[in-house]
């Protein structure tokens, strides 16, 4: 029955075609080039006068009035008309099947067509021949590991790589990899526009991937704190305005009288959370599950000391202990760590006394410091972003060598008012906290399957980002910079968290041994897959990256500098 009604229809209006055309060539030969009207393919230019036409019955019938028609012109309008007039009674029904021959799914099946044929070598990576590159290949790593002692986690890797890949199983062959193109999807996840983009917000993304929803009432009083949260600070100083204490109020890390005790000492007195619970450890990070999710140690001692002429620890009241530094120019890194280990205040003391404070969350009572890990993003209202997604996240793939655009974009304040300074740990396992503050995602530089290794080459790619976080530094040597390690979908939790957090020291590494990064600006954290960037399970290199975000608004009071 439609094919007969779509007969109908093209019969009765094939006429009126042909007595309309004249003027519609008329109207699109009048009009200017740059009128706004479409460029019609050949194959095309009866689509258009096709859908006036069957909306011109009055027109039609002003063209019977007219005296100068022929006998056969009078008999084709009146047959048009009626057509029309019978074909416009079962127009409704005709409207409502159409959905039936529209959308086939040839089109749907179309792109996944492309990805085989641009990317046939993702398919055709076995686990095993992912785990043979990381075992036959150290001499192309070596390179990475002469221009940045970044690479003596080398050596760990290796075992690593055997046991990340069993983990990180790769999926079967037939299974397709990366997307299509890598430079759009770039473009387009930065932008959200991506059908398989993630959320922009990290704490959005945990959110969608726990399924939370958000009550009528509870609904109501987000949208109220929202309405508070005001337009974006214009400044750091703006920022901290009602959470930081006064430069006069500000202890220094050595003020507090302390014993002497072996490291071993110092470790021992460290206190394990009633709801921390450790896994297990995988090359040489500790897999912890921490308030029901798991999280990865990320512990920066080693960065820190390697070159030191001498480091000694300290007990102080309320189970707190003193981790001091001092490397051969007389410089100090001063470290103040809570009973659970959290750093809650770092300095650095150069040889001529000054004191930069890195770190400062110790001004709060011990009391603050729970038992149980709370996350302290939950005092805070979902976070409404009120600028552009390209002025909060910066893809690297777009400024390569450009250190100017770093720069400008590292020294943006946060996007919302800062309730409080926060530890370590608080930033590195608050999603909603770090929100707060702006990211770089640096996917100009991306890691094989199963590796945390980069060579020169990428390397390199850091020498525009180093140049910033220089003249940064210059302006405010307390400044602090959270470098987040990334994995892909693929892989047990556990190994995807050490991988990643490796991928971050790999990366501090680089910019301390090859641009002079001074190792206690850098934080690092790994967080595996639980925030990727294309929602895919399968293997994606895209996802397979480092962030940087300057938190320095978050853990320290600008008014040291």
């Amino acid at each position: 029955m439609i094919k007969t009604r779509n007969r109908t229809i093209a019969a009765g209006t094939a006429l009126a075609l042909l007595m309309t055309a004249p003027l519609y060539s008329a109207q699109l030969s009048a009009a200017p080039v740059n009128s706004g009207i479409p460029a019609i393919p050949q194959s095309q230019t009866g689509t258009l006068p096709l859908v006036l036409a069957q909306a011109s019955i009055e027109e039609l019938r002003k063209r019977l009035e007219e005296e100068d028609l022929t006998d056969e012109e009078r008999r084709l309008i009146e047959e048009q008309i009626e057509a029309l007039e019978a074909t416009a009674e079962e127009a409704p029904a005709a409207e409502e099947a159409a959905p039936v021959e529209e959308a086939p799914p040839v089109e749907e099946a179309a792109p996944a067509e492309e990805p085989p044929a641009e990317e046939p070598s993702a398919p055709a990576k076995a686990p095993a021949e992912e785990a043979a590159p990381a075992e036959e290949t150290p001499a192309e790593e070596a390179p990475a590991e002469e221009a940045a002692p970044a690479e003596d986690a080398a050596p760990a890797e290796k075992p690593v790589e055997p046991e990340a890949a069993p983990a990180a199983e790769e999926p079967a062959p037939e299974k397709k990899a990366e997307p299509a193109t890598e430079e759009p999807v770039k473009e387009a996840v930065a932008a959200g526009e991506e059908e398989n983009a993630a959320p922009v917000l990290d704490s959005q993304k945990e959110a969608e991937a726990s399924g939370e929803a958000r009550t009528g009432g509870e609904a109501n009083a987000t949208a109220a704190a929202e309405a508070e949260q005001g337009p974006p600070p214009e400044s750091d100083e703006a920022a901290q305005a009602e959470a930081v204490p006064q430069a006069s109020q500000l202890k220094s890390a050595t003020a507090a009288e302390g014993t002497r005790v072996e490291e071993s000492q110092a470790q021992a007195r460290v206190e394990q959370r009633s709801d921390a619970e450790i896994i297990g450890e995988i090359a040489g990070r500790v897999i912890l599950s921490l308030a029901g999710r798991q999280v990865v140690g990320s512990d920066d001692r080693d960065r820190l000391r390697r070159g030191a002429e001498e480091v000694y620890y300290e007990e102080l009241r309320g189970g707190r202990t003193r981790e001091t530094i001092i490397r051969a120019n007389g410089a100090q890194i001063i470290t103040i760590r809570d009973r659970y280990g959290d750093i809650i205040q770092r300095s650095r003391i150069t040889p001529d006394g000054r004191e930069y404070i890195l770190v400062y969350a110790g001004d709060r009572d011990d009391d603050d410091r729970r038992d149980r890990w709370r996350d302290p993003g939950r005092d805070l209202p979902p976070l409404r972003l009120r600028i552009p997604v390209r002025d909060y996240i910066l893809d690297a793939g777009r400024f390569d060598e450009d250190p100017d655009a770093y720069y400008e974009f590292l020294d943006k304040p946060p996007v919302e008012r800062v309730r409080r300074l926060y530890s370590l740990d608080e930033v590195r396992y608050s999603a909603r906290v770090r929100d707060a503050v702006r990211r770089i995602d640096l996917d100009n530089i991306t890691f094989d399957f199963g590796s945390a290794s980069i060579g020169d080459s990428e390397i390199a790619k850091l020498g525009a980002l180093a140049e910033a976080m220089g003249r940064l530094l210059g302006e405010n040597p307390g400044e602090v910079f959270l470098i987040e390690g990334h994995t892909d979908a693929v892989g047990t939790d556990a190994a995807n968290l050490s991988l990643s957090d490796r991928r971050a020291e790999t990366v501090a590494r680089a910019l301390t041994e090859v641009f002079e990064i001074p190792p206690e600006n850098l934080v690092t954290q790994g967080y595996g897959e639980a925030y990727l960037k294309v929602k895919t399970e399968e293997p994606n290199r895209t996802n397979r990256r480092v962030a940087v975000r300057r938190i320095t608004p978050l853990v320290a009071p600008v008014a040291s500098r």
